[in-house]
């Protein structure tokens, strides 16, 4: 038990420094957020005490309004400091990886599957709604990334369906900021088990491509692959 406290007393500054430099990113992008914050705990306490002074219970009231007040103030600086979070990401090589990252259980994120010489690239995310291939950068360049992509992907995943997502601002394109939410909207066609004997199909083949001792290019004329082919692992 000794050695459990120190512990625990070393992550609360930790936990609290956290929240510090999470304040002051949002304060950034959003410099209402101190006052937002505020109304929102006296506006909440308030009205549970002056329900507790009409009941005759203000101090139990106070007590309730103070959690409730704390929790709502907990509620809103999280979602005003994820928005400001994904503003400060947009248009960020990366960001959508980011995003796929923290999705949630039940998905097996794989970033950069596809990448040209112009930094466009398309991450790859695999759930229940099947495969989802989320491409980020410039519109008219990804597209043949994507189309590339779920070519290879219905050669070795036919019976999975495949969508696909561009990442931006423009018509038809998904904001950083509702890539999550888009890709749990998609319905849920697989169960767990299929997940992961896709997830492992697709680990398979891409594991079996990057180790083949292949040049890239052309095979020259007259070369012969060596006998009995590259050796099982």
């Amino acid at each position: 038990m000794a050695r459990k406290e120190p512990a625990a007393d070393a992550a609360n500054p930790g936990r609290l420094k956290q929240i510090a430099l999470t304040y002051k990113m949002t304060r950034r992008a959003d410099k209402k957020i101190g006052l937002v914050l505020a109304a929102i705990g006296i506006v909440t306490l308030g009205v549970f005490l002056a329900i507790g002074f009409l009941i005759g219970h203000p101090i139990y009231l106070g007590i309730l309004g103070f959690l409730l007040a704390f929790l709502a103030m907990a509620i809103v600086f999280g979602r005003r400091a994820e928005r400001a979070a994904f503003g400060q990401m947009e248009g960020q090589p990366g960001a959508a990886a980011a995003v796929l990252d923290n999705i949630g259980r039940g998905w097996t994120t794989t970033p950069a599957v596809a990448i040209n010489r112009s930094q466009d690239v398309v991450h790859r995310a695999v759930g229940k709604a099947g495969i989802v291939l989320v491409a980020e950068g410039n519109p008219n360049r990804v597209k043949s990334l994507l189309a590339a992509e779920k070519k290879k992907m219905a050669r070795i995943v036919a019976d999975v369906p495949v969508h696909d997502v561009i990442v931006g601002t423009g018509e038809g394109q998904v904001e950083l900021k509702k890539l999550r939410t888009t890709l749990l909207k998609f319905p849920r066609v697989l169960t767990g088990p299929q997940v992961t004997a896709t997830t492992d199909r697709l680990r398979a083949m891409g594991d079996l491509m990057s180790n083949m001792p292949l040049p890239k290019g052309p095979m020259p004329k007259g070369m012969r692959l060596p006998k009995g082919g590259p050796k099982a692992r």
